[in-house]
């Protein structure tokens, strides 16, 4: 067995390793950690596994730990969790599993290492350090996972069949793992991935969305997106998503795939950011695209305000998912629905009145807004990408001046609804609006300034013209 001492070199593993000696228990680290370590992959989530009661050891380590150091018990689950420093550590006793055929929780029964090892996903994750005296740093891999690693391969300890069919959630797992490290799978495994598909139906969405959001997040997401849209998983938990792929022709016309696009645009923004939300934009940029396709003999296909079912369709795509229904879900409606105005923009010649438009619409997230616009060109015409990213240039100068000038990125009305009551003795009414929305417009297409004063000038004016008379306090 080759000894990785060295990389056990953090006192908490001695500490853990003294506590083993006392209780007399065979201890080791398992799983990710290990995994992680020997692919030089930075990892804080340590697993240990001992042969006896894992939340008993925990509470020994926590003490040794010092007073500051706390346990949460999962009694359920004969777990423990310490969070010390950076690291959390998790403590369980070593367990064998088996699985009943409508359920992916398993049977748990006390085991040794190896059946602790037999019962987990993959060879990658099934490799242990050994934290006892006498052969410390000792690796243990029964399965094959350095090999794996060698190898960059995804591969299952049992039967791939049993083992998607048993817990479906290994299949995304298997996918996320390839994904994050730019591993194949297994050509058996990702077979037993198409044929056992349907079996995701009995994970939770909590647990699925969870998966998912790691995949979209990894360095190139297309690649999971791919693998589960090409088992078929994906059109299991996302059909909108998987609506939008092929081409059609009438007429020797086609449209783009916009399933490849879309990947296409997420590859992209993920060069740029790595919020999970604005990433999410991309993948919901052209959502409404399907429902919205119609063919026209003279133009060939459109997909006429797509932008705007497809703001409509988020809520719903959120709620099915599992996603927020909060800022963030809104975050991503606004994305959705302002994604084509920046392109819109570069187009055409750009004036002061469209750029406040978008600054007004945009708010704070005017800048997330462009780095999705920017990601949305997907052309491989040199000239036209040339000429995109000058025009984009552009853009961006002209938002700078305007918003510098006019302060419309979080804005405020210069004149409220309140104020407006208050110089006419009103109270809450259509005129108030009507008023309001004037001077917004005006601000906007700048006939006035972003400032009380000439806003409040406005109001006197469109008052009077609406019938109402300010109050004398007003016109002081």
């Amino acid at each position: 067995m080759t000894n990785y001492k060295t990389i056990l070199q953090d006192p908490v593993f001695d500490l853990i390793a003294q506590t083993a000696q006392e209780l007399d228990q065979k201890t080791f680290v398992v799983g990710g950690f290990v995994r992680d370590v020997l692919l030089k992959r930075p990892s804080k989530d340590i697993d240990i596994v001992t042969l006896g009661k894992g939340i008993d050891f925990a509470r020994l380590v926590a003490q040794k730990l010092g007073d500051n150091v706390g346990v949460t018990e999962y009694k359920n689950f004969g777990t423990a969790l310490i969070k010390y420093g950076d690291y959390q550590i998790e403590f369980v006793g070593a367990r064998k599993e088996s699985y009943r055929r409508n359920s992916r929780n398993p049977i748990v029964e006390e085991g040794s290492l190896k059946d602790d090892q037999d019962r987990r996903d993959f060879t990658i994750n099934s490799m242990a350090f050994s934290l006892n005296s006498a052969d410390f740093g000792s690796l243990i891999d029964p399965h094959g996972g350095i090999l794996s690693i060698e190898y960059k391969e995804i591969k299952t300890i049992l039967d791939p069949g049993k083992t998607y069919s048993d817990d479906p959630l290994r299949m995304m797992r298997a996918i996320r793992f390839a994904s994050q490290l730019n591993f194949t799978i297994e050509s058996d495994s990702y077979q037993a991935i198409s044929k056992n598909a349907s079996r995701i139906e009995i994970v939770s969405k909590e647990r699925i969305i969870d998966e998912l959001n790691k995949i979209i997040l990894t360095k190139t997401p297309s690649r999971g997106l791919n693998m589960l849209h090409e088992t078929g998983i994906l059109g299991i938990i996302f059909p909108e998503m998987v609506a939008l792929s092929g081409v059609e022709v009438i007429n020797g016309k086609a449209h783009k795939d916009n399933f490849l696009h879309t990947l296409q645009v997420l590859d992209n923004i993920s060069e740029n950011t790595d919020d999970l939300w604005l990433r999410w934009s991309a993948i919901l940029h052209d959502i409404a695209k399907p429902p919205t396709k119609r063919f026209d003999h003279k133009t060939g296909w459109t997909f006429h305000g797509h932008e705007d079912l497809g703001a409509k369709m988020v809520p719903e795509i959120f709620r099915k998912l599992k996603l927020p229904l909060d800022q963030k879900m809104k975050y991503v409606q606004k994305m959705v629905r302002l994604h084509l105005r920046p392109i819109a923009l570069v187009k055409e010649t750009v004036t002061d009145s469209a750029i406040r438009r978008l600054l007004f619409e945009g708010g704070d997230d005017v800048d997330d807004l462009m780095i999705l616009c920017q990601a949305d060109i997907t052309t491989q015409n040199k000239d036209k990408q040339k000429r995109y990213a000058d025009n984009f240039k552009k853009v961006k100068k002209k938002l700078k001046e305007v918003e510098e000038k006019d302060h419309l990125k979080s804005w405020q009305p210069p004149v409220t609804g309140q104020m407006i009551m208050e110089a006419f003795n009103l109270e809450p009414c259509k005129e108030v609006g009507l008023i309001k929305n004037t001077i917004r417009e005006a601000i906007l297409e700048g006939e006035i300034t972003n400032n009380h004063e000439e806003a409040f000038k406005l109001m006197i004016s469109e008052g009077r013209k609406l019938g109402l008379n300010p109050v004398d306090e007003a016109l002081k």
